[in-house]
Formats: structure tokens, sequence, C-alpha cells
């Protein structure tokens, strides 16, 4: 356990590190900051590393075992009312408790003054959305629809529910797609969908693996436009909130002390759903033998302990430099100095986010190590520096955001039908996978501190949708891998049996 857990910080040591180093150069080069700023966000950098080494061992531990099991069982029943149901209720505790969503839902103050309800009114929404889509994803591994023609179906959906939405709220729908897929709800919808393909048997079984995560991401967008059409939410607007000053290293304790307790807080809410079910399945079904209950409790601990630390030193420590860096780089040569570090930040910032080795690791485990995660990391480095980069350029020309979601979606549909299906389904899990913790609390406050100073009215329409570009390019990206993959295969297989004919031709002759 010591020697996996020595091996899972090392491993995000190498993920956190280069942002850590960005950020350090740019302190130094073009953002000054303070001392306490500075070393909030040092500490922050150690919590990081520590959190997000024990969330990947937990999340193996735990929440992939049981996410897989539970869908294997699902499936093995035959019951179509029970995997509906069970599903939808899943979909629903896994989602409304997401720290991400919490986020979210706090930053949007125009939707909350719709009813008593406040900030719930948004996150249930969003449940709800993944809930009914999860439910959809499920029947699809279950009657063998192709995923493709699903994607198809809801994303036209969602393009034509927004004409009737105030432009002033469709980056904050699409961006509901991204944040909804977090630390918490990628491993257990992924290694349901493992679990379910995992008993049907025949052509194509692995390709369905994938998939759950991708219909994940766009129940919530198109949950959030009908909540725009009913409640006709326009004119929203974003409050700039004073960023946290410490004066001494005894401040920095008590700021990390107290965010401490906040963040654990909500990751013993949003895992005590996931672990009441995981009691309750048990004792229906007794499919863990008593050492596996055993390992799976000392998951839920290190799952806990680790998301707790990566969002504390997330939210404290990388939050106000993120929006320093923005605040200051926009402020520097008319602000285009910000498209140049938004993309080398996205290159680098995926490799931080908790889901993204949670997702790489299921591909290559699903793919016999015929796709790599070195192959994965590239191609989602890769697709989230060109997404921070338009991001960024949208926020210096103001640029309507549809302008990129529209011809961007078009692209990633049509790229669908040249894909392997394998591909489609790690392809449109990946957009939602990228747009995590890390996105949500240093690239978006990086955009607000940007639009702040170059168009302050316009944070909500400018500086929110970055997450939506970063659940974007992926698509595209991945799915291009996939199209250089076959060709590569297919080749392979033509000198394999030109080979094979020749030694055949030559034993005939």
């Amino acid at each position: 356990m010591t020697k996996a857990l020595r091996d899972k910080i090392v491993e995000s040591l190498t993920s956190i590190l280069p942002i850590a180093l960005i950020v350090l150069v740019l302190s130094v080069a073009f953002v000054p900051m303070d001392t306490g700023t500075f070393v909030l966000f040092l500490v922050g950098v150690v919590l990081l590393i520590v959190g997000l080494g024990c969330f990947m061992l937990g999340a193996d531990m735990s929440m992939l075992v049981i996410g897989e099991k539970i869908g294997a069982t699902m499936t093995h029943s035959r019951k179509i009312w029970l995997i509906a149901l069970l599903s939808f209720v899943i979909g629903i505790i896994v989602t409304i408790a997401e720290p991400d969503l919490q986020i979210l839902a706090e930053q949007v103050p125009a939707v909350a003054q719709q009813t008593p309800l406040g900030n719930y009114l948004l996150i249930l929404t969003v449940a709800v959305g993944v809930g009914v889509f999860l439910t959809i994803g499920m029947l699809r591994i279950v009657f063998r629809i192709p995923l493709h023609y699903l994607l198809l179906v809801f994303y036209a959906l969602a393009f034509v529910l927004s004409i009737f939405v105030s432009p002033d709220f469709w980056a904050v729908s699409f961006d509901s797609g991204g944040v909804t897929t977090g630390p918490m709800t990628v491993p257990f919808i992924m290694s349901l969908g493992v679990g379910v393909a995992s008993i049907r048997s025949g052509k194509g079984s692995k390709n369905d693996s994938f998939g759950l995560v991708a219909l994940s991401s766009v129940g919530p967008i198109i949950a959030v436009l009908t909540l725009g059409i009913i409640f006709d939410i326009h004119d929203v607007e974003y409050t700039v909130e004073s960023l946290t000053s410490v004066a001494d290293t005894r401040g920095v304790f008590f700021e990390y002390l107290h965010g401490f307790g906040d963040y654990a807080v909500e990751v013993a809410i949003a895992i005590s759903p996931i672990l009441a079910f995981f009691v309750l399945f048990q004792i229906v079904s007794r499919v863990f033998r008593k050492r596996q209950i055993v390992r799976i409790v000392i998951g839920f601990i290190y799952t806990f302990l680790g998301l707790a630390l990566f969002l504390t030193g997330a939210n404290v420590g990388f939050m106000p430099v993120g929006r320093l860096v923005g605040q200051g780089l926009a402020q520097l040569w008319g602000g285009w100095l910000l498209i140049p570090v938004g993309m080398i930040v996205g290159y680098f910032v995926v490799a931080a986010e908790p889901a993204v080795h949670v997702l790489n690791k299921q591909v290559e485990r699903m793919s016999a190590g015929a796709i790599t995660s070195s192959a994965m990391m590239k191609g989602l480095c890769i697709g989230v520096c060109i997404s921070l980069g338009l991001a960024m350029t949208r926020i210096l020309t103001g640029i309507n955001i549809m302008w990129v979601l529209i011809p961007g979606y078009v692209i990633a549909l049509v790229l669908t039908f040249f894909t392997p299906p394998l591909f489609t389904g790690i392809a449109f899990d990946s957009g939602g996978v990228a747009s995590g913790a890390m996105v949500s609390s240093f690239v978006l406050p990086m955009a607000i501190g940007a639009c702040n100073v170059i168009d302050p009215s316009a944070i909500m329409t400018q500086a929110f949708g970055c997450v939506a570009f970063v659940a974007l390019t992926p698509l595209i990206t991945i799915q291009i891998l996939g199209i250089v993959y076959k060709h590569k295969t297919s080749r392979i297989k033509r000198n394999f049996l030109t080979v094979e004919d020749r030694v055949l031709e030559y034993e005939v002759y």
C-alpha cells in the first residue's frame, strides 16, 4: 500500500510541477505577487500533489471497483426497469454534491433568485439532467444503439434550444456540461459503463465501455437551457469578489485550516450518497467478500482525504493566483500575451485534473495497452491548449461563443462517421473529463481576472465559456488520434498479409 501511494504521489508530482513552474516564471517576469499570496500558492502546490496521489489510489481501490460491480450486476439481472431506475438514481446522487457544480451554482446569482430553492435550483436541474441521460446511456449499451447517433440528436437539440434562451445564459449552460463530470462523478460513471459492457458479449462490447460520461455531459446542457426557457433568465451578472490577502504565515495557516474544513465537509457530503449506495448494494447482493470490503473502505478514506486536500489547495492556493495572473497579463501589451500564456497553461493544466488520470488508466486497460496513457494525455493536452487559446482570444475580441461552439461540434460530430467507435466514446468522454477542478479553480479565475480588466460588464458572456471550450476541443483531437490509429493498424495488417502471402507462395513453389 505504501509503495502504491508513493508511486501515485510521484505521478501527481510530474503532473502538478509544470503548472507550478509556469506560475513561478510569470510571477517573476510579468505578474509580481505579494509574499502572502505566493506562500498560499506554494502550500497549494504541495496539497495538490499529495491530494491527487491519494485520490488516484483511492479511486482505484473503491470507486472503480464498486461502479464496475454495480454495472455488471444490473445488466446481469436483465431487468430493464431496474437498470433505468438505478441509473437515474445514481446519476442524481453522484451529481448533486459534485464540488465543481457547487462552485458554478454560487457564481450565477440570476438563477438562484428565481425560486426559494436558491442555488439548489441549478444544482437539481443539472442532477436531473445527468440522471436522465445516464439512464439513456445505460440503455444504449443494453440495446446496442450506436453512440454517434444519440450524440447527433442531442447536440442538435441543445443548439435548437439555445435559440430560445438569452445569449447571456449560453456560456453558463454549456459550462454546466463540463463542470458536472468532475472528480466524484467520472470514476463512478465510467466504471458503470465498463461493468455493463463486461456482461455483454459479442462484437463491439468494448466499444460501449465508453460514452456514459459523454451523454452525462450533454444532459446538463439541455436541462439548463430548458431551465433558462422556463424562467426566461436574462441579464445574468457576476459580482467580482475581492481577493483574499494574508499578511504572514499565521494567516496562511488559518486560511488553509478554514478552507480544509469547508472542503472536507463538501467532499464528505459528496461521498456519503455513494457510500450509502454501496452499503445497500452489498446488503442486497452480497457480492463483495470481507477482504474486498475492507479494501474498498480504505479506498474511500484515501478518496476523501485526497479530494479534500486537492480542492483545498486548488481553491485556496490556485484561485487567487489565477485571478492575479489574468489581471496582470491583461494590463500588458493590450492583453495579447494572454493567448500564448493561456495555451501554455492549457497544455499542462489538463495533466493536473484528477479525473483525467482515471480516464487514461481505463482507456489503457480496456484497450489492452493498444491506446497508451501517454498518447491519450498528449491528445488531451493539445486539445486543451487550443481551447484556452480560443477562450483568451474571445475575451480580447468579444467573439460570440456560438461562433466557436457550432462549427466545433459540427466538426466533432462529422468525425464520428470516420473514427473507430471505441475512439468516439473515448473522445466525447474526455471532453467532460478534461474540464474539471483545475479548470474551475485556476483557468476560470484567470479568465475572470482578464475580463475584469478588459470589460467587467462582459464577464458572464466572455469569461464564462472557457469550460465549454475545454470540453469541446478534446472531442476533435482524440478522434483525430483514433483516425491515425486506425490508419496505422490497417497498414500493419496489410503488411502482415503481404508477408504471409509471400510465405505461402514460397511454400507452394
